[in-house]
């Protein structure tokens, strides 16, 4: 371990993702480098799934023997970070000066969302560790930059990233496996709705179900959809009305107690 690894905790890969390491020469098979087996990995996640990915299919994949790769990722878990670091593109640009804490935030919760739906693998990566990778580290800079003026301290900007990242990727998740269960069923989105609204009719009735009778009776699951880019932006917009909220709070405080 070089002195610049102890001090940025990095493993070698990612090291290398920062231009603190110089990328290792060619392996023994002759093309062998990295960003190879970065791209096939991506491949191999885009077809088949992450679940898919390990080091013994994505050697098999490059022709290469598992142990080859390790000269270039120590893990399994730095691949991953890596695969997510070659398919993410870089933050949306900030909004025009006076634009807002509100345009800025949302900006980047639609963009964070457009590369999930892209690249749906992404939402089956288990969480390791914060952000450490340039694009993720140039993500979360984005999004706290975008509350600069809010009030907030540093500790509160992390906290509503978190939030909004979150329902971002919460969302994302919840609509791809909608949508393929839908796709498994040889179903419409529509004729699964009619499917849901009978069913919760024949099993619920008013005096043991009221709300749901008043949702029924309402209409609403018999409407078109609006379509699950509506359904982003109401739960969008319901996350930033909190954070507003919150900053409001905050600005008053900081009122109460200058008096």
């Amino acid at each position: 371990m070089t002195a610049e690894d102890e001090r940025t905790g990095l493993p070698a890969s990612l090291a290398t993702a920062w231009g603190l390491r110089e990328r290792p020469a060619k392996g023994p098979k002759p093309g062998l480098t990295l960003d190879r087996i970065v791209d096939t990995a991506v491949r191999v996640a885009a077809a088949d799934g992450v679940g898919a990915v390990s080091m013994g299919r994505v050697a098999k994949e490059l022709g290469v023997s598992p142990m080859s790769l390790y000269r270039y990722v120590g893990a399994k878990d730095e691949l991953y970070v890596l695969m997510q670091e070659a398919v993410m593109p870089a933050p949306p640009a900030p909004p025009e000066p006076g634009g807002g804490w509100h345009a800025g935030l949302s900006r980047w919760a639609r963009a964070q969302r457009a590369v999930f739906l892209d690249n749906l693998w992404i939402l089956r990566i288990p969480t390791s560790g914060p952000p450490a990778s340039p694009r993720s580290v140039a993500w979360m800079e984005q999004g706290l930059a975008a509350l600069d003026g809010t009030g907030l301290d540093e500790g509160a900007k992390l906290g509503v990233l978190v939030l909004v990242g979150g329902f971002v990727r919460n969302e994302a998740m919840l609509m791809s496996d909608l949508d393929a269960a839908i796709v498994a069923g040889g179903h419409t989105s529509a004729e699964v709705m009619t499917r849901y609204r009978r069913t919760l009719t024949a099993l619920t009735d008013r005096d043991s179900h009221p709300a749901v009778t008043r949702l029924l009776d309402s209409g609403v699951l018999e409407r078109p959809e609006g379509g699950a880019d509506d359904d982003f932006e109401f739960g969008l917009g319901c996350v930033l009305d909190g954070v507003e909220a919150l900053i409001a709070r905050q600005r008053d405080s900081g009122e109460a107690d200058a008096s």
